[in-house]
C-alpha cells in the first residue's frame, strides 16, 4: 500500500466510489436492499464467489485487475450455465490502512467491466477487516426457461470438450510473482484477468449436455462433471490445447493447475460446437463409476501428484 489519502467514513466511500456504479434497481444505494424485476419470460441464475489477497490475486497486484477479475469469475459461472449477466451485489472488506487510490482504481476496473458486459452494481456491503483485503461478489443473469447448462447430463459415448487454451492460470500466477519469464505479459495477464466464455455458454444452450467452468484444474473440475452425471472420464492429455507461451511447460501443472476459467463440457455422439467458437475434443465419457483417467500421448494412464486446487 502506498501512503496515500485514508478512505474516506463508509456512507461517504459508497457515494463517492460505488452510488455511481449502481443500476436502477440499486435505489442509489441509499435503500437497506434493492429491488429487481427480471426480465420477463427468463429464469433467475445466481452465482456468488470469493476473492481473498494472498490467496486468489497478489497483494501487490494493481487494483483495476482486482475489481474485475472478481467480476470475470462470477461471469464465468453464469457462462457455465448459458446465461446472462444481469446484475451483482458485492461485499468489500478493506484494511482501514487502505489508500482511497486503491479503491479508486479497483471501481475503475469494475465500471470497465460493467459496461464491457453490460450490468451494474445493486448493492452490498462495506465493512474494514485487520486481515487482508477480501471481496465478495453474487452475481445475477438470466436464461430462457428450461435452458439452463447443468453438469449432470453426460452419458458414456458423449464426448469431452474444452474452449480456450488450458494451463495459462497456473502459469500467470508464476509470471506474476516474477518465477518464469513473461516477455509479452500473456500469461500474468491470463491469471489477473480472465476471460468469461459468455457467448460460448448461450451458443451451447440445448446442445451440451453437461457443462462447468474451469477454476480449479482441468482434472478436478473434470472429476467434479464426471461425478454430477454419474459416469466414467476419460482425458486424452495429448489433445488439451495450450497456448504458445504455455508449451513445453510441464504437463501435469497445466491441467491440474487451475484458474482458467473456460469452459468444460460434454456433447451427444457426433454433435459439434459452434463452428465460430474456439473449443478442443479432449476425450470422452464411459460408463462405470464416476472418475477421471488421464492417458498420456501413449495411450498409457499419466500419473499425477495432485488433482487440482482445494481451499481446505
Amino acid at each position: 500500500m502506498t501512503n496515500a489519502a485514508p478512505l474516506a467514513p463508509e456512507f461517504a466511500l459508497i457515494a463517492q466510489h460505488f452510488r455511481p456504479l449502481a443500476g436502477q434497481g440499486g435505489l442509489g444505494l441509499t435503500d437497506d436492499a434493492a429491488l429487481l424485476t427480471p426480465p420477463p419470460g427468463r429464469e433467475l441464475v445466481l452465482a456468488a464467489d470469493a476473492m481473498v489477497a494472498g490467496v486468489h490475486f497478489l497483494p501487490e497486484d494493481p487494483p483495476e485487475t482486482i475489481g474485475r477479475k472478481l467480476l470475470r469469475v462470477n461471469l464465468s459461472d453464469l457462462a457455465a450455465m448459458g446465461a446472462d449477466p444481469l446484475a451483482y451485489l458485492m461485499t468489500v472488506a478493506l484494511p482501514r490502512a487502505t489508500p482511497a487510490s486503491w479503491l479508486d482504481g479497483f471501481v475503475a476496473g469494475l465500471a470497465l467491466d460493467q459496461a464491457e458486459f453490460g450490468l451494474q452494481v445493486l448493492g452490498g456491503d462495506t465493512v474494514s477487516t485487520p486481515g487482508p483485503v477480501s471481496l465478495s461478489l453474487t452475481i445475477l443473469g438470466t436464461v430462457p426457461p428450461g435452458q439452463a447448462l447443468r453438469r449432470g447430463g453426460a452419458r458414456p459415448g458423449h464426448t469431452l470438450w474444452v474452449s480456450g487454451s488450458i494451463g495459462d492460470g497456473a502459469l500467470g500466477l508464476r509470471a506474476a510473482r516474477g518465477e518464469i519469464p513473461d516477455p509479452d505479459g500473456y500469461l500474468a495477464s491470463r491469471y489477473r484477468l480472465p476471460q468469461p466464455r459468455l457467448a460460448l455458454g448461450r451458443a451451447l444452450r440445448g446442445l451440451a449436455t453437461a457443462c462447468m467452468d474451469v477454476s480449479d484444474g482441468l482434472v478436478q473440475d473434470l472429476g467434479h462433471l464426471a461425478r454430477a452425471s454419474g459416469c466414467g472420464a476419460v482425458l486424452e492429455a495429448a489433445l488439451v490445447p495450450l497456448s504458445p507461451q504455455a508449451r513445453g511447460a510441464d504437463l501435469g501443472l497445466l491441467i491440474t493447475g487451475g484458474d482458467d476459467y473456460e469452459l468444460l463440457f460434454a456433447l451427444p455422439p457426433g454433435a459439434l460446437p459452434p463452428g465460430n467458437m474456439a473449443a478442443t475434443r479432449i476425450g470422452h465419457f464411459t460408463a462405470g463409476p464416476p472418475g477421471v483417467l488421464v492417458l498420456d500421448k501413449t495411450g498409457q494412464p499419466m500419473p499425477l501428484s495432485h488433482q487440482g486446487w482445494s481451499h481446505f
